[in-house]
């Protein structure tokens, strides 16, 4: 009974030398490797949030993907009879105009300088408007606040602009008027090179700051309420905690909106500033998107238009990835 009882070690390889059904080698030849199969039954399995993807996937691939071909005409001389492919091949003729140009360094001067006004101003407001918000405790006060601030998100650039047309214009504005009756002399913010700039960067942080709070709202849902607990038994007043509770959880949030934003770093709008624009505020006022619009639509230089869209285009991307590995150098996630 001892010798049966001995588990013979020929017996037991030959029982571990069968291959395993979930095993890659066990897929013969003509069927499928497993790891393709087990990928179809899970998008299989997950089919519904597939479906629900499907709209967003098919819209980046003919509007962001597919229009991709035709950055092709920035080295053409594109003629719209002749088409992509009966148009003659110039290289880099129109880049080297984009860059010998005396209004290349105005159009760059101008949109750094907004980019960089929007970046100090624009982009901390919705984390600030979000630690405000967190910190009411009122469920009906805090949704009316919400609301107010969501409110010029759905306002399109045409409304804003129009809005403070009306009461910035000198000829019968608001705040002109008040000026007036307080004795002081009407200014013209419409027309005025200084002003433009804090106009501009005023109406865009009244219409995107409310919406821009949604994200970091939602990331302070997941900060956990036992460290503000244990902080007050320690002693920690209420700036103590946002400091070292509240915006080190959300700060990774904020890299990854800071990182995303980079990449529109040279990407302004073209529709906001193109409102604002006027020949006396031109110089100060004229950027690459709108450049784009002139050269391209206004004046029929299709191909030089392209090449100033593939120019901001590399300097998104260079930043993107600079700013993502610099923040992976820091010991953050990242966007990829």
């Amino acid at each position: 009974m001892v010798a049966d009882s001995v588990i013979d070690p020929r017996a037991s390889s030959s029982v571990l030398d069968v291959p395993d059904a979930a095993s890659p080698s066990s897929a013969g030849p003509g069927r499928a490797p497993l790891r393709r199969r087990t990928l179809a039954a899970k998008m299989w399995r997950h089919r519904a949030l597939y479906l629900m993807a499907l709209p967003g996937i098919v819209y980046f691939l003919v509007f962001k993907y597919l229009p991709m071909g035709g950055l092709i005409i920035s080295f053409q001389d594109y003629k719209p009879f002749l088409g992509i492919m009966g148009s003659p091949w110039v290289g880099f003729e129109h880049f080297v105009r984009l860059f010998t140009q005396d209004t290349f360094f105005m159009l760059l001067r101008n949109t750094l300088l907004l980019s960089l006004l929007l970046m100090l101003i624009s982009f901390p407001v919705p984390i600030v408007l979000s630690l405000l918000l967190n910190e009411l405790r009122g469920r009906f006060f805090k949704r009316s606040i919400q609301t107010i601030i969501y409110i010029p998100h759905f306002m399109s650039w045409v409304i804003v602009v129009s809005l403070f047309y009306v009461m910035l214009t000198t000829d019968g504005g608001a705040i002109n008027n008040l000026l007036v009756s307080l004795g002081a002399e009407p200014i013209g913010f419409l027309t005025d090179p200084d002003w433009l700039r804090p106009m501009y960067v005023f109406q865009h942080v009244w219409r995107t700051a409310g919406w821009g709070t949604i994200v970091y709202l939602a990331a302070l849902t997941a900060v956990d309420m036992a460290l503000y607990e244990a902080s007050e038994i320690d002693g920690a007043n209420r700036w103590q905690q946002t400091w070292h509770i509240t915006l080190p959880a959300i700060r990774p949030t904020i890299i990854v909106l800071f990182i995303l934003s980079i990449g529109d770093f040279l990407e302004l709008g073209f529709e906001h500033m193109f409102l604002l624009l006027n020949s006396m505020n031109r110089e100060v006022g004229e950027i690459f998107d709108t450049f784009v619009y002139t050269a391209g639509i206004q004046n029929g230089q299709l191909s030089f238009a392209t090449a100033v869209g593939l120019f901001k285009g590399l300097v998104g991307l260079i930043l993107v990835i600079g700013a993502n590995s610099l923040a992976k150098k820091f010991g953050e996630e990242g966007v990829y």
